[in-house]
């Protein structure tokens, strides 16, 4: 549609005969200014370093944007400094794990998978391996290894990596972009990647500034909410717990139309509510219910592996054989013993109860406590301590062959700048990687 897409750009663009085009800071005219490069890339995480190394393989003279003092310190945290790149799911796997939106990164997934990123960073001196079978790691075990050899690659191909150089607007004409302001002046480029990343972790590049960039650019901004992010708990036995860990929960969310499957793995209690790799999986769901409700009521099951059968059996059991021993204590044989007494109390079952006394109403209101926790959730961490952020560009305005804006011309997009994030286990550095790849590509003509 292309007469809607014109009205944006004339109305927040001089154009003319002069080249004059508005950036935010008034109008610039642009007769006298000089190229600098033939793609400028904001952000040197690592969408935007392998945005630069597939664009630089292609011919293009690339510059990078970094506004803080080295590049790639983000990467340098993921996997708790580990760098879990990806992991071994087959790719219609991999993209539901994304949910409806995830078949947008098909095309950045055929241009660099798993094995072609593998193949790449191996290439590098980086080789990977999957201890697990599941999670992809470097087989130094260490984020830096893979930090360094993209620089080295950039290094090698020509990249100009500026840092300490923030960028705060893009310069637009009729045709698309025209430039870049940023705090070291006004740069000149006919393409720009803007692959700034979310809101999260400021101290290492978390600052949104892309999200107004694209904004003011004409791009409607999906509201950023903090994702893989801890939860705050409302109830007080919670903090109680804090330090207390259950290796295979599964947790879910009490409300209509949502489901309580939800999802597994391991939980653990905070000082302040609960976190683990289970919790961080459903937290941006919780962060966008939050942004309408006051609480949000989690459910789990904190032992998934046992099915109500199993629990009524185990039941029988010390009826008949443990019948003289106190329910918390038989209860400790499966559980943490303080979530055991904390569990008997919220189920009214007195201390001094055992396996014998235990009535049938008792018994099934433990059933369902051990089955379905509840823990009212009031808010999460914040993006201070979210490893991701959910919401950003939306995709609709994004061409997802290239990965181009369907809005700006020669103006692309990788990472998590675009309203696409998906839950631990490498899946959100792979789309990092892959979409990086594919922006550059695209963007130095393919």
């Amino acid at each position: 549609m292309v007469e809607p897409t014109l009205c944006r750009l004339r109305s927040r663009c001089k154009i003319g005969s002069t080249e004059e085009t508005r950036n935010g800071k008034g109008l610039r005219s642009m007769s006298d200014e000089q190229k600098t490069a033939d793609i400028i890339v904001v952000g040197a995480g690592p969408a935007g370093l392998m945005a630069a190394i597939a664009a630089s393989e292609r011919g293009a003279s690339v510059r990078v944007c970094e506004h803080l003092d080295r590049p790639g310190l983000k990467l340098l945290a993921t996997g708790g400094g580990h760098c879990n790149i990806s992991n071994t799911l087959p790719e219609p796997e991999f993209m539901a794990r994304f949910g409806k939106r995830g078949r947008f990164m098909s095309p950045a997934l055929k241009a660099m998978g798993r094995d072609a990123l593998c193949g790449f960073l191996a290439g590098l001196g980086a080789p990977t391996h999957s201890p697990d079978g599941f999670k992809v790691f470097p087989v130094s075990n260490s984020a830096r290894t893979v930090q360094e050899a993209l620089v080295r690659r950039c290094k090698k191909n020509g990249v100009e990596i500026r840092t300490g150089m923030a960028a705060k607007a893009l310069s637009l004409a009729m045709e698309g972009v025209t430039g870049v302001e940023t705090s070291a002046g006004f740069v000149r480029t006919p393409t720009v990647i803007l692959a700034s990343g979310g809101k999260g972790y400021r101290d290492l590049g978390g600052s949104g500034s892309g999200f107004e960039m694209a904004e003011r650019a004409g791009h409607r901004i999906v509201k950023p909410v903090p994702a893989l992010v801890p939860l705050v708990a409302r109830d007080a036995w919670v903090g109680d717990l804090a330090g207390v860990s259950l290796p295979e929960v599964r947790i879910g969310i009490n409300l209509p139309k949502r489901s309580r499957q939800g999802v597994a793995g391991e939980m653990l209690f905070t000082h302040r509510g609960v976190s683990g790799p289970a919790v961080l999986d459903i937290s941006g769901d919780i962060s966008e219910l939050l942004e309408s409700r006051d609480s949000v009521p989690l459910c789990v099951n904190l032992l998934s592996q046992v099915s109500l059968e199993e629990w009524g059996a185990r039941f029988d059991s010390w009826r008949e054989k443990e019948g003289r021993k106190r329910i918390a204590n038989l209860l400790d044989w499966h559980l943490p013993s303080s979530l055991a007494r904390t569990v008997g109390d919220l189920a009214g079952i007195p201390k001094e109860t055992t396996g014998a006394s235990l009535t049938r109403d008792q018994r099934r209101k433990l059933i369902e406590r051990l089955m379905s926790l509840e823990i009212a959730i009031t808010a999460t961490e914040g993006f201070e301590q979210a490893m991701v952020t959910r919401g950003g560009v939306s995709l609709k305005e994004v061409n997802p062959d290239t990965l181009e804006s369907r809005i700006v011309p020669r103006l692309f997009f990788a990472g998590e700048i675009l309203d696409l994030d998906g839950p631990t286990g490498g899946f959100n550095l792979q789309w990092a990687f892959s979409s990086g790849y594919l922006a550059g590509a695209s963007a130095a003509g393919g």
